[in-house]
């Protein structure tokens, strides 16, 4: 089973660092709180509200983790820009109830990639292309983690790493990619927090 596990204890002096597998936070040390969700946006989102409503909020929160490049040209780390999740009927939901669910939202990042989330490991060159034309990178938790933040009053970044190309091979990629990602989070992280 993939459960959540936090590892460390949450203070309001520092950032809590949320991944959803531990290989993706083999490099990060012991120094900062490290919240396991598990894969998925369920996961992500039920990890991270109910650990923030056991008590000591961050100082913020950084998801960090990796995420497919939708088109060629997208390597290395990025802050994201807007997240949006690509397996919600937000159209068929709206004229089914009059309400919007699932919008797109904006981080207070410019220029950075726009980032699909879903509940789908997307190594299909025809979903990939589908999704392109919408997003740059994909991954199966960012949209559900900023709605938590959000909800809970936190603030929150996205730093993705991209790992693979969401095509045919996506899988072996990751496997191969994973900690080798996982070095480069943590040399971000260390570069990135003072």
């Amino acid at each position: 089973m993939g459960g959540m596990r936090l590892l460390g204890t949450i203070t309001p002096d520092r950032p809590l660092l949320v991944v959803a597998v531990e290989e993706e936070a083999a490099h990060f040390g012991d120094s900062l709180p490290i919240l396991l969700t598990g894969i998925g946006k369920v996961n992500a989102a039920v990890a991270l509200a109910t650990v923030l409503a056991q008590g000591e909020r961050p100082s913020e929160i950084l998801n960090l983790g990796t995420a497919g490049a939708l088109r060629p040209g997208w390597t290395g780390i990025h802050e994201v820009a807007q997240v949006l999740q690509h397996d919600l009927d937000t159209p068929g939901l709206q004229a089914l109830t009059g309400r919007r669910y699932g919008d797109p939202i904006e981080l207070d990042v410019a220029g950075g990639p726009v980032l699909a989330t879903g509940d789908l490991f997307v190594s299909d060159p025809a979903a990939r292309d589908r999704l392109a034309e919408r997003a740059d990178l994909v991954d199966m938790e960012g949209y559900a983690i900023v709605t938590a933040a959000r909800r809970a009053g936190v603030s929150v970044r996205l730093i993705k790493h991209v790992s693979d190309e969401a095509g045919a091979g996506a899988d072996r990629t990751w496997q191969q990619s994973v900690d080798s990602c996982a070095k480069e989070l943590a040399a971000w992280l260390r570069d990135h927090l003072h």
